[in-house]
Formats: structure tokens, sequence, C-alpha cells
């Protein structure tokens, strides 16, 4: 099942073709959202602290398969847009080939304990934080596998079949959390069980499906023609954009390191306002990366003035999306909060309200910032959206380091240096957007 994005209504092209990508990426989040919930209900504000800080880890971590998947994603989609199928496949070939999962792995096995020391995982909850990762760490090779396959077939414009198998995930992880956690006693362990089996149910099974009912996105032995200049695009995008991944979660993961040393209220109340948080603007994220799928089909096919079109028009509706959620954040954040706090924890639920409130009103910069990083993707400039991953986690790193230490600030100045990252690097990116549109169509004009 394929879909032209070349055609049609440029708006409702995009929103039918990211509805099910930002549904599929809601039922990700549930991954970690039923563990944070179960935990925190079940088992206490250290554990959710703990798996709190756990996700902000594996973000990291899975980020590089994901950027690697995301960048050979817009080569499939680029070729597609052309027509080139026998490209489409040696490229899809040349990505699983050169996959690092196994390295992963091997290495954050290995460092499970100089990482966990970096974060400055108070005592209190390294443990429970330790037990979680290690088994959590066994999904690696799943969340790449599902990845892969995923942005395979949206590349092809199939954006509904991942979803089914997230959705066949997620009723399986709340499912597993639920019996695990409570019923059979296994504690924090129980909720990283869980997950790891349902990746291995969306990995595995999206694999199945490709080979069984899309054999043609595959090269046949006899049809393997993998160059070196193949190779050479393929690692390009693959690793610009793996590097833009872990390059923005690495700086979140220096920022959990920072909130960590505030302590395990301040742990926890951030793990429960993040989740929260990711909620509240993946739909933005999701729509820039089915935009970013949008942008390479189009542009692979030569249609620059559908390209310019699709910006503006996905402009306004992540501008209007964002201004809505940010109202609702900011009305809503104490009783948000109580999903995963006691009501009796006033401490922490007002440390997440502060951040919540503040971080929250500003979701329109990060929307801007999730359309440029698709747009520059999209017209094979993914080293742009690096540089603006740079400049956005660079000075929110920066500004939590310097004003977090001063006494009347505090933790304020970690969360207010979110939305002042974002911005400065929206502005760079408008800036020079101009410019690259002019460079892409002179070059294929």
């Amino acid at each position: 099942m394929t879909k032209d994005l070349t055609t049609g209504s440029v708006t409702k092209t995009m929103l039918i073709f990211a509805c099910p990508m930002i549904l599929g990426n809601l039922l990700q989040q549930l991954y970690n959202v039923a563990d944070s919930f179960i935990v925190g209900k079940f088992i206490g504000s250290d554990a959710l602290a703990a798996v709190g800080s756990a996700y902000s880890l594996m973000t990291f971590i899975t980020s590089v398969l994901i950027g690697l998947c995301m960048g050979s994603g817009t080569i499939f989609s680029v070729c597609f847009g052309k027509g080139d199928r026998e490209k489409l496949k040696n490229s899809a070939a040349a990505s699983f080939i050169g996959a690092v999962t196994v390295i992963i792995n091997i290495i954050v096995f290995a460092a499970v304990d100089p990482i966990l020391h970096i974060l400055n995982v108070p005592d209190d909850v390294y443990a429970m934080m330790r037990s979680y990762v290690v088994i959590v760490f066994g999904g690696l090779i799943f969340v790449f596998l599902y990845n892969y396959f995923a942005f395979l077939l949206r590349a092809i414009g199939n954006s509904a079949v991942p979803l089914y198998f997230l959705g066949a995930a997620a009723v399986i992880n709340i499912v597993l959390d639920v019996v695990l956690v409570t019923a059979a006693d296994m504690g924090i362990s129980g909720a990283a069980v869980a997950t790891v089996i349902a990746q291995a149910v969306s990995g595995v099974g999206l694999g199945a499906y490709v080979l069984i009912k899309e054999p043609e996105l595959l090269p046949k032995k006899s049809e393997l023609h993998i160059t070196s200049a193949l190779v050479k695009e393929v690692t390009r995008h693959s690793f610009a954009a793996s590097i833009q991944q872990s390059v923005m979660n690495f700086g979140i993961l220096m920022i959990q390191g920072l909130v960590n040393s505030f302590g395990t209220a301040v742990m926890a109340a951030f793990a429960a306002a993040v989740k929260i948080d990711s909620f509240a603007y993946m739909p933005a994220q999701e729509f820039g990366n089915a935009f970013s799928i949008f942008i390479s089909q189009n542009h692979g096919g030569g249609k620059h003035d559908r390209v310019k079109e699709g910006m503006r028009r996905a402009a306004v509706a992540s501008a209007a999306f964002c201004l809505f959620v940010s109202v609702l954040i900011f009305v809503l954040a104490k009783y948000l909060m109580q999903i995963f706090i006691d009501p009796s924890e006033t401490e922490i639920i007002g440390i997440g309200i502060g951040y919540l409130r503040i971080e929250g009103s500003f979701y329109i910069g990060i929307g801007v910032l999730f359309l440029l990083y698709g747009f520059y993707r999209g017209i094979e400039k993914p080293e742009m959206s690096l540089v603006l991953t740079i400049i956005s986690l660079g000075t929110r790193v920066l500004l939590a380091y310097v004003l977090s230490p001063v006494p009347a600030i505090g933790v304020v100045g970690i969360w207010s240096a979110i939305p002042i990252g974002w911005f400065l690097a929206d502005a760079v990116g408008i800036l020079y957007m101009k410019r690259a549109l002019g460079k892409v169509q002179n070059k294929n004009g």
C-alpha cells in the first residue's frame, strides 16, 4: 500500500499522512507513561524517580538508532518521489547492513555503572534504576527493527501499518505492567520486562509484515548493487540524522544529570512533568516527521512550488496546535501532575507545575523547530538540522548550568532555558531557509 504525496491538496495530504504517525507516537509514549504511572502509584515516588531518569537515558540511546533509520528514510522517500525503485531497494539494503545496534548494545551493557554515576543518580534510587535499565537495554534490537521498517513503509506513503503494530504493543505493555508489577510483585523489573516484550512485538511483527506483504521494497540477491557512492550517501544522511537526534537527547541527558543533583523530589517532579510534556508537544514533533517525508517526496519529484506551499501550510497548522496545547497545559498543570503523583505530595506537584507553566507556555517555539528539522532533512541538507539542534540544546544546557546554581533562581533556571534555546534556533533556521530553497531550485532547475 503506497501513497503519492506529490499530488492532491497540500494541507489535506499532509494531515491524512501525519495522523497515523501522530497516533502511533502517542501509543509509543504509553510505554513509559504506563511504567511511570504504575510504579508511581504502586511502588512509590522513589521508583517513579528511577523510571523517569531511566527514560531520559533510554531516549538518548534509542535516539541514535532512530536517527539512523530517520536519515535513511529520507533517501527512501526521495527515491520514491523520483520513481527510482532500484535505488530505493539498494538504499534499504545498505542502511540495514550499516546499522550499529549490536555495537551500541555491547557498549551500554559494559558501561551501565559509569553511565549511572555520570548522571548523578542518588543512592536511594540507584539500585532500582540499574535493574530497570539493564533489562530495557535488551530491547534495543527491537527498537531498531521497528523504526527501520516503519521509516521504510512511511517513505512510500504507508503510515497506517506501523500504527497497527504500535497499538498492539501498547496494549500488551499496559497489561503486562499491571500483571508483572502488581500481581507478580516483580516491582520495577516487571515494568522493564513488559516494555521489552512490547517492543519485541512491534519490531518483529512489523518486520514480518514487510517481508511477507511488501517484499518488493527489499532487493533480491540478483538485484543487490551496493556501490561506494550509495554507501557514502546513506552514511551521510543516516549519521547526520543520528548525530542530530543523539545530540538533542544528550543535551536532555545532561539536564537530567543537573536535575538529579537537586534531589529525589525534583527528580520525581521532572519525571512526571516530562511525561506530560512529551504527550503535549509530541503531535507537533510527529507532524514535523511526516512533513519531512512530504518534503522529501516532492523534492525528489522536483515539485519546488509544492515544497514552499507545504512549508507555509504546515507552519499555520503547527502554530495553531501548539498555542492551543500551551493554554491547556497552563490551566490543567496541577491536575495533570496528580495523574502521576499522589495529591498529598504537594512539594513534588508544585515543582512540576512550575516546569509545565514556564516551558509549556512556549510550545510554538518547538513546533517551528520540528518543522525546520523536517524541512532540512527533506531537501537533503541534514547537516543544517544538526546545526539547529546544537544551537537549541547548547543554549539550553549552558543557561541551565549557569542559572540554576544561583540561589534566587534554582530549578527555574533549568525550565526557563528550554524555550530560549528553541527560539534562538528558530531564528537561525528561518533566516537560512530562503537561501536553502534558492540553492535547491537552481541545482534541480
